[in-house]
């Protein structure tokens, strides 16, 4: 049964990131707002949804650890897997308007992350400044969308624009009405989580069964099996030749983990009996790890260079590492 689950899981995941993936690309086509902003908002929320169920699902439950735990991990996956591999494929696009100051929130996001940890915990108050954040970045957001927008509109009726989705995407191959693009977006954004649930639901029980801890198996399987709805739009998009959406699905989904998601949890988390906790390997390694992984992003949107193979393979190798580390001194049961 459990590996059937994980067929099923990886079945849903390519579906739906399809589904999602030319669900969105036609919506930014529709509404003259540039992909990178769809990847923010739509595609980043989309995909985030199973981090925000587990985060708050944890701290309601009484084991508010987990919480940040696979927040860091997540985002830590998402830069270096989630970005990695897809670029082994593509180059991934990082010169479009607007990714370099999204780019920057989401570094401020993790450095906001971080001096937060060093009081000791994530709790009530600590979540309210996240979610001020979040709303801040939000409101900022839909004005950037509106102003470009109505720039758009402009050009269009003066015959000075065309598509953003590139010299390689034929419009033509995105679905055109609106009940179609909103049913694929919908599918895509349902079924992401469900397919990430059976795959990692699965995953877990087999590598139980090899004797893998659980401590080990919420580091690595939960916090990349959240992750799978990113890195399935990623790939998707990376197939699918809108890259420019790739960029903006990670950057997006790093804030929303940590401003949306893990403020929400930290609010919860005194419900649940206790605040999240950060251990002393978060605030020696883990927390550094996401802050690196976080750099490795603004460096790349600040040099506008596309992400390559090269660093595909060593984000890729990074991640592998870290992953290892874990493993090793995670320890087995």
């Amino acid at each position: 049964m459990s590996y059937l689950m994980v067929a099923g899981g990886l079945v849903l995941l390519t579906l739906c990131g399809d589904f999602l993936v030319r669900g969105a690309a036609a919506l930014s086509l529709k509404l003259h707002i540039p992909p990178l902003i769809v990847g923010l908002t739509v595609i980043a929320f989309g995909t985030s949804a199973p981090e925000l169920f587990v985060s708050v699902g944890a701290a309601l439950g009484g084991y508010p650890g987990i919480a940040m735990g696979n927040v860091i991990g997540s985002n830590i996956a998402n830069v270096l897997l989630v970005l990695g591999v897809p670029a082994l494929i593509m180059p991934i696009a990082c010169h479009q308007a607007g990714v370099t100051a999204n780019a920057l929130v989401m570094l401020a996001a993790s450095l906001l992350l971080i001096a937060l940890a060093f009081t000791g915990a994530i709790g009530l108050w600590q979540g309210l400044v996240l979610l001020l954040a979040m709303t801040a970045f939000v409101g900022w957001t839909i004005a950037t969308s509106l102003a470009h927008r109505r720039e758009k509109k402009a050009a269009l009726a003066n015959g000075n624009a065309k598509d953003e989705l590139g010299d390689d995407v034929d419009p033509d191959s995105l679905p055109q009405g609106w009940p179609k693009i909103w049913a694929l977006t919908l599918a895509g954004l349902i079924g992401l989580p469900i397919g990430a649930e059976l795959l990692v639901t699965g995953a877990a029980d087999i590598a139980r069964a090899f004797g893998m801890s659980d401590a080990v198996i919420g580091l690595t399987l939960v916090a990349v099996g959240t992750s799978l709805p990113e890195f399935a739009a990623t790939l998707i998009s990376a197939i699918k030749r809108h890259t420019e959406m790739a960029i903006g699905n990670v950057i997006g989904s790093n804030i929303f983990n940590i401003l949306l998601i893990l403020g929400t949890a930290g609010v919860a988390a005194p419900l649940g009996g206790k605040d999240i906790p950060v251990t002393p390997e978060m605030l020696t390694i883990d927390l550094w790890v996401m802050l690196g992984a976080a750099l490795i992003v603004v460096g790349a949107v600040l040099i506008r260079r596309p992400i390559g193979r090269v660093a595909g393979v060593g984000m890729s190798a990074v991640y592998a590492a870290y992953v290892w580390f874990l493993l090793a001194t995670g320890g087995m049961t």
